[in-house]
């Protein structure tokens, strides 16, 4: 399977990627990818130091071509977690540039310099159309060459995840599951190779790797990595051409904060939000400064993305829009019934579909677990469903499902109502022990100078059923966060 399509035949000096100012064009970046490809094309599997870098793209192009698994290694993980990854995942080589300093120990494997293998060649590997036989010349036959097989079901990715409930585990993720992504995903956003895709996501989650650096891949459109998500590195993508933008709810809330970059994002084509719900005030807001209705979508590490807005259709806030080609989705209650697509009961959300992950290495029984009987997988999340199959999202079922009273609450709910407030930048919401109604919902709240406890229940009050009021409201002047800007709500404490 030729995962990552092939390069540009119009224009083959174009960079296919420039990542924090520096190009690479498409052969070049297949040059480097196969030189490396010959050091690990005996590997178990390849742990990428996974740095926004030109340096951990090709090292993740070359496991593709080598046919060898690619486990993507934070940067900014502690030594316990990076010792367990690279332990569990069984990965005999690190890819990683030169100057990157590791520890010496028992499960550090060698060290390949992915620098130290670029091929030599004009600045940053740019070709010009001026030699096209040189820009063409480690194309698809190279590329082939260097793998030893390509089935579609061998793992290309083992990718662990964040670790709340206990170690980090390890998701198979096939080849035939990436592409089947990729290519729901290019259906439904329209994204063609006339696009630039435009991030500053890390390199290490789906959301920035698989659709943001393999997705313009396989499409064939040229990626700017602006390094840092920043505002003004968006602006100024905008302005230099750039078509269609990802970035996570904190990135978007930084942008609707700044009208001057909104401003230049208005001749984009499309700009995405995911890995943590749009807050709705973010999503008017950004509506307003671009005139783009952001799209949504949902995903997760096992299943990859499942359920999205689509470019030529109506963009919901608060809604992630409907299943992708090939994906099936259904509600459970606790009971295991159905639950009605009737847009207020939520359920259990379970998915059956192409993109969802092989197992969790060497853990069966956790795999087992992850799906019922019939063979679909259990998200964990709990899920909306309008009669007309859009989904929202409401929350985790360990930590956003409230039972308080008799009654379900979704914690989303009542967060995107704290937001509505004027005064309100950033709200969580869990359920904490009761005595009476076994749990209440309580309220963490960054807000405005002025804004009292009091206020802020009685203004949910009057926008939602009076069961779903916050009894407790926390003032507090932050919420933990992790890399992908999502609010890790185990964390809160009053």
């Amino acid at each position: 399977m030729d995962l990552l399509g092939g390069p540009r035949p119009d224009d083959p000096g174009r960079p296919a990627l420039t990542v924090a100012g520096r190009p690479l064009s498409r052969p070049a970046l297949d040059a480097w990818a196969v030189a490396i490809a010959a050091e690990i094309r005996d590997a178990r599997a390849v742990a990428v130091h996974a740095t926004p870098t030109l340096e951990t793209v090709a090292a993740v192009v070359a496991g593709l071509f080598a046919g060898v698994p690619v486990v993507p290694l934070p940067p900014d993980s502690g030594p316990d977690e990076r010792a367990h990854i690279l332990r569990d995942s069984g990965a005999t080589h690190l890819l990683a540039a030169s100057e990157a300093a590791f520890p010496d120990g028992p499960d550090v494997p060698p060290l390949v310099a992915v620098d130290r293998l670029r091929p030599a060649g004009a600045p940053d590997g740019l070709r010009t159309a001026a030699a096209p036989e040189r820009a063409t010349g480690v194309g698809r036959t190279a590329r082939t060459a260097a793998v030893p097989g390509t089935d579609p079901g061998s793992t290309a990715f083992i990718l662990y995840t964040s670790g709340t409930t206990g170690p980090p585990k390890g998701v198979l993720i096939s080849r035939a599951a990436v592409a089947a992504g990729l290519d729901a995903l290019a259906e439904a956003w329209e994204w063609t190779r006339d696009d630039t895709l435009v991030h500053g996501l890390p390199l290490f989650h789906v959301h920035g790797l698989v659709l943001g650096v393999l997705g313009p891949l396989r499409v064939g459109s040229p990626l700017v990595h602006t390094g840092r998500p920043s505002p003004g590195a968006y602006a100024d993508a905008a302005r230099d051409g750039g078509t269609l933008f990802f970035g996570v709810p904190t990135v978007w809330s930084r942008i609707a904060r700044d009208p001057g970059a909104a401003e230049a994002l208005r001749g984009a084509r499309l700009l995405v939000s995911g890995s943590a719900p749009l807050p709705v005030p973010v999503f008017e807001r950004i509506a307003e400064l671009t005139g783009h209705r952001p799209v949504e979508r949902y995903g997760m590490t096992e299943t990859l993305i499942t359920v999205s807005a689509r470019a030529d259709g109506d963009r919901v806030p608060g809604a992630v829009g409907f299943p992708l080609p090939g994906v099936r989705t259904r509600l459970a209650g606790e009971d295991g019934e159905p639950v009605p697509a009737d847009g207020e009961t939520p359920g259990d959300l379970e998915i059956h579909a192409p993109t969802v992950f092989d197992g969790y290495l060497g853990r069966p029984d956790a795999t087992a677990g992850a799906f019922t009987p019939d063979g679909w997988f259990r998200t964990g999340d709990i899920a909306v469903v309008d009669p007309d199959g859009r989904h929202r999202i409401v929350g985790r079922a360990s930590t956003d499902l409230i039972k308080s009273g008799g009654y379900r609450i979704g914690a989303g709910e009542v967060e995107n109502a704290l937001l509505a407030h004027p005064g309100v930048r950033e709200a969580a919401v869990v359920g904490v022990p009761h005595e009476d109604l076994g749990e209440q919902v309580a309220a963490f709240v960054v807000a405005e100078d002025g804004v009292g406890e009091k206020d802020l229940i009685d203004f949910v009050a009057g926008r939602l059923s009076a069961h779903k009021r916050p009894r407790a409201v926390h003032l507090v002047p932050s919420l933990p966060r992790n890399a992908m800007g999502k609010i890790v709500k185990t964390r809160l404490a009053p």
